[in-house]
């Protein structure tokens, strides 16, 4: 069930972020809202007021047009200069606060345990970083600041009806917030449940989109073609659904809200006849106060969209919240003994979910400085090895102590972005010059220097650059994280003899001081190595040193370049 109170964790974040700004904002909204009453109303009173004088020569010889005039030139000036500083500073800020919840976000499902879940499901992470994110940026523009500006106005017409009639400005001002918000709240409690119905099925519609066009050619192969475009076609049905019922209650709010603005305004209309036919107050006081009746009504209006949206901003706040509350910091491991960079001491591990684990009692130390090849047949352990030293994968039993490390796995995540930006994933702080650098140390400045430099934009998945220059730029990542130990997985794979040989060069260049763990099958890798073990079925069944003949052996048993 959704509830106010999940909104309290955006809602606080929001505030640490650009507090200035959301108050700013919503105060120019509410300076806003009151000159446009203060327009509206004086408009009428004026009109009104220069009608009436020209009944007579006398009187309008001796009416006054100059002061109202500018009073209504300088309310129509503030209510643009207002509306327009208002949408400038709101979006600033709200933008400023999606940037920074989705770098928060981002951040926080890298933790390891986050991660593993998220992996499973990757079209959940994608639609949690874009349209669960979107979905906040209407709590603001159109729940919390329309909300204000609506109370604001209410209490401003009842505040200026009292000056001519306290029971009349009491009304009014009664009518309006009980009214109005009896009429939105009403909508947004019937709507919370489809317009979370709407984020969901908008979640499967496109999970389910993307998994049929990406497995088309599995799913032809294995005849589950047509099953799963029902699947998609089933999730569009219930977003049509979840989309006509919001429809409806858009269309009875705006309805009823419609009906309440007519029937107060009449009533007003029939008051302040009555007020000036009792000479209470005069023609032109009377039109400035039905005037000033229509435009209070106007912001509760405004408001429909983000009681409807409520639904969709609460699900979403609840479902992200876990995530800005969390300690998105990886635990650090155990410090290693004196002389050692890595200690595994009666490991026993297995991924989430795996009835077996992958390893039993593991133990095994690295030297500080070493260079350590893990080799072994496919599903062996090797990757899960280095998993387990960047704690990425959680131990079962037994203890693992590390020095802070680096992990360069597989496959090269690159992303749609300028490759400075790929780079600074590594350092954020990084300045040009270092980045240079990195791009020289993994020999790819030239290339890089040929394109354009570091502000050419990326495809995605890396697209722009060949295999072998993906691979270099990890490299230059890997380059950039000061850590003393490097875990590696299979880090020249795919790549051509000669670029990997250079790889390999330019990787023992810089791990001179540096503790190194490769994960390979490969011969070229291996043989940097000062040790290789052999593991099998998540066991260490042989560890060798350079200069003995095992070493030697093992080195043969694998693929050769």
């Amino acid at each position: 069930m959704l509830r106010l109170t999940d909104l309290y964790p955006v809602l606080s974040l929001f505030l640490r972020v650009q507090r200035r700004g959301l108050l700013l904002g919503a105060v120019l909204a509410a300076a806003t809202m009151l000159a446009g009453l203060a327009l509206l109303g004086l408009s009428g009173w004026f009109v009104t007021a220069t009608a009436l004088a020209g009944l007579s020569a006398g009187s309008a010889l001796a009416f006054d047009v100059f002061a109202p005039s500018a009073g209504i030139r300088f309310f129509a000036i503030a209510r643009t200069a207002g509306r327009y500083g208002e949408r400038l500073v709101t979006h600033d800020a709200t933008l400023k606060i999606l940037a920074t919840l989705r770098e928060k976000l981002f951040r926080g499902w890298s933790a390891p345990g986050a991660a593993r879940d998220l992996v499973k499901r990757p079209a959940r992470l994608l639609f949690r970083l874009t349209a669960d994110i979107d979905a906040l940026d209407s709590l603001y523009l159109r729940v919390l600041v329309p909300g204000l500006v609506a109370f604001c106005a209410a209490l401003t017409a009842g505040i200026a009806l009292a000056f001519l009639s306290v029971p009349l400005g009491l009304a009014v001002g009664l009518v309006l917030l009980v009214g109005g918000n009896a009429i939105l709240f009403l909508a947004a409690g019937k709507a919370l449940r489809p317009a979370g119905r709407r984020l969901i099925a908008l979640e499967a519609l496109r999970a389910r989109t993307i998994d049929m066009v990406s497995g088309r050619t599995d799913l032809v192969m294995t005849g589950r073609l047509a099953a799963a475009r029902a699947a998609a076609v089933h999730a569009d049905e219930r977003l049509g659904k979840a989309e006509d019922r919001l429809n409806r209650i858009e269309t009875g709010t705006l309805a009823a809200l419609g009906m309440l603005g007519a029937c107060l305004t009449g009533g007003v209309l029939l008051a302040v006849a009555a007020l000036a036919e009792a000479g209470a107050i005069t023609a032109p006081v009377a039109a400035f106060g039905v005037l000033l009746t229509l435009a209070a009504v106007e912001p509760f209006a405004g408001l429909r969209r983000g009681a409807l949206e409520l639904g969709r901003s609460l699900l979403a706040a609840r479902r992200i919240a876990p995530r800005l509350s969390a300690d998105v910091e990886v635990p650090l491991s155990q410090q290693p003994a004196a002389g050692e960079a890595l200690r595994f001491d009666g490991v026993t591990a297995a991924h989430a979910g795996a009835p077996h684990p992958v390893f039993r009692e593991l133990s095994l130390a690295v030297e500080r400085g070493e260079c350590l090849a893990v080799i072994g047949a496919s599903g062996s352990g090797k990757t899960t090895l280095l998993g387990l030293a960047a704690g990425e994968i959680p131990v079962r039993q037994g203890t693992v102590a590390s020095l802070p490390s680096t992990l360069m796995t597989q496959r090269t995540e690159l992303f749609e972005d300028t490759l400075r930006d790929n780079l600074k994933l590594a350092d954020p702080d990084a300045n040009d010059g270092r980045l240079w650098q990195a791009l020289a140390d993994a020999g790819l400045k030239n290339d890089i220097a040929a394109l354009g430099g570091l502000d050419i934009v990326l495809g995605e998945g890396g697209l722009g650059l060949s295999g072998g220059q993906s691979r270099r730029l990890a490299l230059a990542r890997l380059f950039l994280r000061d850590t003393p130990l490097w875990l590696l997985d299979e880090p020249t794979d795919g790549l051509d003899g000669p670029t990997a040989c250079d790889v390999l060069d330019r990787l023992a260049a810089r791990a001179a001081e540096k503790t190194v763990v490769i994960a390979t099958h490969l011969r070229r890798e291996a043989a940097i190595a000062d040790r290789i073990v052999h593991i099998d079925r998540g066991r260490i069944i042989e560890i060798s040193r350079r200069g003995e003949a095992a070493f030697e052996m093992a080195l043969q048993g694998l693929r050769p370049d």
